[in-house]
């Protein structure tokens, strides 16, 4: 069995995921050609729900590390490493 914090990650990963899958059919039945391409401004909309999704899981990642980060795993620490190898 996975563990709860896994599990969260997961289910955050793939919701983000399908809302830009969700974003880019709404993008190209909205601004698609009969043709089959892409308008220009459905061109430039697309790009910015890219960029607008790099955006959002780095947002992601850094709230799920910040709230799934415990004290015991040791990746916080208040010693600094210099000043011990230095004593």
């Amino acid at each position: 069995m996975l563990e709860r914090e896994r599990i969260i990650e997961i289910v955050v990963a793939v919701a983000s995921v399908i809302l830009m899958l969700g974003v880019m059919i709404g993008i190209g039945s909205e601004y698609g050609a009969d043709n089959g391409t892409l308008s220009p401004e459905g061109g430039e909309l697309l790009v910015g729900a890219i960029i607008g999704f790099i955006f959002l899981l780095t947002a992601v990642g850094l709230v799920l590390a910040f709230l799934l980060n415990e004290p015991e795993d040791g990746l916080e620490t208040d010693d600094d490493p210099d000043a011990q190898s230095a004593a």
